[in-house]
């Protein structure tokens, strides 16, 4: 059995100005095509450069598109409630007919309350304006007449109304994306009980997706997860220091746990930061169960402070000499869908 298709996830947060994010951000998609990823992904956030810095994927992944050949080209997510629904299936209709029919579509009700306001919108409604904003993105991307009229979007979105993922923390949010036959995503920020491995929290959320799904529908599930594959165990040493910080907010605010006193170590046990060697990584991964579940992982390099070299290299080590190892499929083992 072919094990996950590898893929690649970045969420923009090199200590470096923007063009520069975006720069790294177009470089790093293209070394990931060049070393046979079968997918890439791009966060979605508005107001700063914290959390992530890129408020519009669509420009940056049609940029990406004029860079690759094979590898597909994700959003993941786009925060629905706020964008406009419309637009948003217009514009991935116009990026599917760019790359060639490479854009896979992640949707989410968003996770950051603070930015809802400056869009007009309630964060505590997020859950009901999603649902309403979803039928009317499925709607469009289906050809349907949107909202009781007669328009259809340009060009006709061949095929995208397929490649829909949902993202989800809880079972309800996977029973509703299996009953849409859309794709499960599982973040690497699933928050879990203290002491509860990622796979632990994960793996009911796999089962709940797969008893949901319509007769017939081929499950789609792709798992994130944090692991930078380095040359040396002095590489790694100067990587985790450099990434305490960060680490210790990870373990605070999705592991909830106090990471006072914790060794880096153990911090990278505790957040599920799979980081070292490549017999080091290929070891932690082996015993991540979600990955025999899943038919697609993203491999990003947060909470680690990873600059451009060190990703560039991880990339080129996972897909080389890590992927093989935990048995992740590369491009020629099929699309995403």
């Amino acid at each position: 059995m072919t094990g996950p298709r590898l893929g690649f996830f970045s969420r923009l947060l090199e200590d470096a100005p923007a063009a520069s994010r975006y720069r790294f951000a177009l470089e790093q998609i293209e070394a990931a095509d060049r070393a046979g990823f079968v997918s890439a992904w791009v966060a979605q956030h508005h107001f700063g450069r914290d959390e992530g810095g890129l408020p519009s994927p669509f420009v940056l992944l049609a940029a990406a598109a004029e860079r690759t050949r094979t590898i597909r080209l994700g959003t993941a997510v786009l925060t629905l409630p706020i964008d406009d629904p419309l637009r948003a299936a217009e514009d991935a209709s116009v990026l599917d007919a760019m790359s060639g029919g490479r854009v896979e579509l992640g949707v989410a009700p968003g996770g950051t309350p603070g930015s809802f306001a400056a869009f007009g919108r309630a964060a505590d409604e997020r859950a009901q304006i999603f649902a309403e904003h979803l039928g009317v993105f499925r709607d469009a991307l289906a050809g349907r007449g949107i909202r009781g009229t007669e328009s259809r979007i340009y060009p006709a979105a061949a095929g995208l109304a397929a490649r829909v993922w949902q993202a989800t923390f809880g079972q309800a949010g996977a029973e509703r994306a299996a009953a849409a036959g859309d794709g499960l995503m599982l973040s690497r920020t699933q928050q879990k009980p203290n002491g509860m491995a990622l796979h632990e929290a994960q793996l009911p959320l796999i089962a709940a997706y797969r008893r949901a799904l319509p007769d017939g529908s081929a499950p789609r599930v792709l798992a994130s997860r944090t692991a930078v594959v380095v040359d040396s165990d002095a590489d790694r040493t100067r990587l985790l220091e450099a990434s305490r910080p960060a680490l210790e907010r990870t373990a605070r605010t999705t592991v909830r746990i106090d990471p006072h006193g914790l060794g880096l170590d153990e911090l990278a046990r505790a957040t599920d930061t799979h980081v070292g060697t490549i017999d080091e990584v290929a070891d932690s991964l082996s015993r991540d169960l979600v990955l025999a579940e899943a038919t697609d992982v993203s491999f990003q390099v947060h909470s680690l402070a990873a600059d451009h070299e060190t990703t560039l290299r991880s990339i080129e080590l996972l897909a080389t000499q890590v992927a093989p190892r935990i048995g992740c499929a590369l491009t020629g083992a099929g699309p995403a869908t």
